[in-house]
């Protein structure tokens, strides 16, 4: 789902407003849905966990998605987080 970029410099950084994360939250529970991951965007660095995303993601036991601008096509990396760390994960696409 989208959140709104509640940044004070959102050109640069994106930070989700927390009431949306709740709000998201509490609609997939009411939809009988777990929450498994998030995703982001790196505009212009590769699809890697960076400094900022290993300092403020704390969501254990989740996916976590991101997808890189850096070129065309975009990159996508997609990782495990758990005992404070990303482990990174496979996955297959169907086309």
């Amino acid at each position: 789902m989208r959140t709104r970029n509640i940044s004070d410099v959102p050109a640069y950084r994106f930070q989700i407003d927390p009431g949306d994360h709740i709000d998201g939250r509490r609609a997939a529970r009411a939809r009988g849905l777990d929450v498994v991951g998030f995703y982001h965007s790196h505009p212009s660095s590769p699809p890697e966990p960076s400094a900022r995303d290993r300092a403020e993601f704390s969501y254990a036991g989740h996916f976590y998605l991101i997808v890189s601008l850096q070129a065309e096509p975009a990159g996508i990396g997609l990782f495990w987080f758990s005992g404070g760390n990303f482990h990174r994960r496979s996955f297959v696409t169907v086309r």
